[in-house]
């Protein structure tokens, strides 16, 4: 059987959660900074590492392009087909 509560407590008034009143985490700037490139954009890079895979890894200002059918050290001259945030993907151009 339940334990019953003091006539007192019964109806004594509760404070708040604090889990509800606490501020949440606002950045003050965005998380991601906007992709250096754009679709359809033509660029040249050097593959520097391989994907897992097997793409060519090319950075632009930390950002990163997948090139398939490339390999390290390679100077590519690529189009960018999809950009999102953290990375973008490209294709060779002959």
């Amino acid at each position: 059987m339940p334990r019953r509560l003091p006539e007192k407590t019964k109806n004594a008034p509760r404070r708040p959660r604090r889990h509800g009143s606490q501020k949440r985490f606002r950045p003050s700037r965005p998380l991601f900074q906007q992709a250096p490139v754009k679709e359809n954009q033509e660029l040249e890079v050097v593959i520097a590492d391989i994907g897992s895979r097997g793409d060519g890894i090319a950075r632009l200002q930390s950002y990163m392009i997948f090139v398939p059918n490339s390999k390290i050290g390679e100077r590519v001259k690529v189009r960018i087909r999809l950009v999102r945030e953290k990375f973008a993907v490209a294709e060779k151009i002959a």
